[in-house]
């Protein structure tokens, strides 16, 4: 049963960050994730502060808020003439520096630290369950997780259109009324639940792997948005299957095989994508050239 779970738990995982990644991989900010997942650290040694627990509901909200609170201020950054990927660097190491000065401070004599707190293992998630009137209605994780991934699920269907016109031409959405920041804010939350519900659980890598490995993927096979998702969820979830059998043929971490198996399906991809593969690439390139050798001769 344990093994049901810690799949499942993947695929969630991987549906969650492949629905929100696509969009991340098409605005050229696919590190938001990373970003987010590590900024967190300080709202979550705030709120344990605050609260004097570390129960999980304390801290993932801690975590929420600062967050998107990066987003906001990666945005900030951005539209003050600052590069995109400057901006996300200096919010990420910025927070991520000032939650390592809190836990070195006020949780010296306590169980709290980095690796409590930032990285999870998905080995562990079937025997930390929820229970509900005294039953035992399975791993938090699932039931979290599942939940970010209904909420991505909604809103991306409630407005796809407007998500995919502020992704592939801003200038157009605004000119007809859709008001970009909001729907850009709206996403960056959506990454936020995502990477906040996620991490805890089954750890930085392999969120951070799902947000960008498989749309990446996705993007090098279709160039159509609607196949895009579908084909990077499709790829997560095979990659949580098969990595978690790689994982225990070779005795390894689970999430670090699975995202090697993802990263396997991106080479894959790379060099044999219709559009976009290397080799084939190359092959149609030498076609041509041995053609216009032939009406060369012929003339």
């Amino acid at each position: 049963m344990s093994t049901f779970w810690i799949i499942l738990t993947g695929a969630l995982v991987a549906s969650a960050c492949g629905i929100v990644g696509c969009f991340l991989v098409l605005r050229k900010m696919a590190m938001v994730g990373d970003a987010i997942s590590h900024s967190v650290l300080p709202g979550i040694v705030i709120a344990f502060l605050i609260s004097g627990s570390r129960d999980s509901l304390f801290m993932l909200l801690g975590a929420a808020v600062i967050g998107l609170a990066t987003v906001f201020l990666i945005q900030l950054f951005h539209q003050s003439g600052v590069q995109s990927d400057a901006s996300i660097g200096v919010v990420f190491t910025a927070l991520f520096a000032v939650g390592v000065v809190l836990v070195s401070m006020y949780t010296r004599h306590i169980d709290l630290d980095l690796d409590c707190v930032l990285y999870g293992e998905i080995a562990y998630v079937p025997w930390n369950t929820l229970q509900f009137a005294g039953i035992d209605i399975g791993p938090k994780a699932v039931w979290g997780v599942g939940a970010a991934l209904l909420l991505c699920l909604g809103t991306v269907t409630a407005f796809y259109k407007q998500f995919k016109l502020c992704s592939f031409d801003p200038a157009m959405a605004a000119a007809v009324g859709i008001p970009v920041a909001l729907f850009h804010y709206l996403l960056m939350g959506l990454v936020s639940v995502s990477t906040v519900a996620s991490f805890e659980s089954v750890g930085a890598i392999l969120v951070v792997g799902m947000l960008v490995v498989p749309p990446a993927t996705a993007y090098l096979l279709t160039e159509r948005l609607g196949r895009m998702i579908v084909y990077s969820v499709a790829i997560g979830c095979c990659s949580s299957v098969m990595g978690y059998y790689v994982a225990r043929l070779l005795d390894a971490s689970i999430a670090g095989s699975m995202i090697s198996v993802a990263g396997l399906i991106f080479v894959i991809a790379l060099l044999f994508s219709p559009s976009h593969g290397v080799l084939l690439r190359k092959w149609k390139q030498s076609r041509l050239l041995q053609e216009h050798a032939i009406d060369e001769k012929a003339v």
